[in-house]
């Protein structure tokens, strides 16, 4: 049926989501079937001395208890977190998988976990990216930095030509600059400047659906995954490589998605599949909300070291930035990107933009909502709304007076397409909102800020 313009279109899904009809990855039921339960590491960081299954080997519906030592597909050098899939030896965060539970029915999967006894031999951490970027930080990685960018690749993070050279003995595994001008000489021609560090913290992107998979093997060795995720293809070709498989030999169904928000690329299917590979019966993984939260991929932590200059009259002469990303236990952050917005917003004559990536030991990250966007938005907004105080400026007119348009050019020295920036400020200016904002009671504001992304980066149809 044709929709016009301006007429709402309904959900395609919609009865069967506000009816509860539709199935999600976790209410899938496969014959056969059965129940994985992970075992998580309390520990930051810690040698693992030895794990005894004997307990929970004899929980009743308990079928096998397995660790990395069990799992022939396992990468003894792990490139990214999902290759990980349980920990070897060491655990780099807590909440790092350190075995799985596989059994008849949920309830013997949990009770068999909670049997599972691991000796730890506690090791130094380091969760601060600053503290982990010190000369005698202890390295998250001294063997070497695991090297895979594919997932961040999607999200448009660009790999510098000095990221993750290894091995290296520094928990800083890429760093970014862009600079133009003459940085120095904008900040002497500047009559006001302001330098600020701001933080954002570690971000869970809190979707209804935990993480979820289901996998099955065929008698013919085809994989079957049914996930939760946002990248079917990328699923397919790293289960396919962790297996050892043509990629026409593994079928992913991607199900209804609840709630995502760039943290459902990929994490459990290598190995649900795995497990479903080794035991040649379908495995169900569905991570608890606690679980979830002590061990999926949130959006990083930043702190963001800032100082801009400005004239008289309002027009920026300056940017001096270094923004700091923490990495978690695997790199590959959305620092390019936030370097890329932070002096992409408004024009800068000068500028001289630094991105650090550091690891810590903490989960590996993912994406929220424009990788990137939101902790340099937060840094650069803050800042101009901070330079129109001490100019005695309004911070809309002090925006548009330097506001990007198609053609200039951002950090990275790449044009901006046409935006809708100017358009959008000249529109808030006019707002019934901003116009009676005075009016507003001691415990009120209205308050201005833009946001920016570079737009999609790969071909796509309709």
């Amino acid at each position: 049926m044709p929709h016009r313009i301006g007429q709402p279109t309904p959900l395609i899904d919609g009865r069967e989501k506000v009816t509860g009809r539709i199935t999600y990855t976790p209410d899938l039921r496969v014959p056969g079937m059965l129940h994985a339960r992970l075992v998580l590491s309390p520990h930051a960081h810690a040698r693992i001395r030895a794990v005894d299954k004997a307990a929970a080997l004899r929980v009743p519906g308990v079928v096998e208890v397995f660790t990395a030592e069990d799992l022939p597909h396992l990468d003894p050098a792990p490139t990214s977190r999902a290759k990980a899939m349980l920990a070897r030896e060491r655990v780099v965060f807590q909440g790092q998988p350190v075995a799985v539970v596989l059994a008849e029915t949920e309830a013997a999967a949990l009770d068999g976990a909670e049997q599972v006894r691991v000796d730890y031999e506690p090791l130094p951490a380091v969760v601060d990216p600053l503290a982990a970027m010190a000369p005698d930080a202890p390295l998250v990685w001294p063997e070497g930095v695991p090297t895979e960018w594919t997932e961040a690749a999607m999200h448009g993070i660009e790999e510098t030509d000095d990221a993750n050279t290894k091995p290296r003995r520094t928990n800083v595994t890429a760093t970014h600059r862009f600079t133009r001008g003459d940085v120095e000489r904008g900040f002497r021609e500047a009559d006001v400047i302001v330098e600020q560090t701001y933080r954002t913290s570690m971000v869970h992107q809190s979707y209804l659906e935990p993480q979820a998979a289901v996998a099955a093997v065929d008698p013919l060795e085809r994989v079957t995954v049914w996930t939760s995720t946002q990248a079917q293809f990328y699923v397919r070709s790293e289960v396919a490589d962790v297996l050892g498989l043509p990629e026409q030999q593994v079928r992913v169904v991607p199900m209804p998605v609840g709630g995502a928000f760039g943290g459902k690329f990929l994490l459990l299917e290598p190995l649900v599949a795995t497990l479903a590979w080794l035991t040649r019966r379908p495995v169900r993984l569905v991570l608890t909300r606690s679980e979830d939260l002590q061990s999926a991929v949130p959006a990083p932590q930043a702190i963001l070291e800032v100082k801009t200059g400005a004239r008289r009259d309002g027009t920026l002469t300056a940017l001096q930035a270094r923004l700091i990303f923490d990495s978690g236990a695997w790199p590959a952050t959305p620092v390019s990107i936030a370097c890329n917005l932070i002096g992409g917003y408004y024009r800068f004559p000068h500028l001289d933009i630094q991105g650090v990536e550091v690891l810590t030991h903490k989960p590996a990250v993912g994406a929220y909502r424009a990788p990137g966007a939101p902790q340099a938005t937060f840094a650069i907004e803050s800042q101009m709304d901070e330079l129109a105080r001490a100019l005695g400026m309004d911070p809309i007119e002090l925006r548009l007076r330097n506001a990007c348009d198609e053609g200039d050019l951002m950090p990275n020295g790449r044009p901006w397409p046409k935006i809708g920036l100017r358009a959008c400020l000249e529109r808030l200016r006019e707002h019934p909102a901003w116009q009676a904002r005075e009016a507003h009671g001691p415990d009120e504001g209205v308050g201005v800020a833009v946001g920016g992304w570079p737009g999609g980066r790969e071909p796509a149809a309709a």
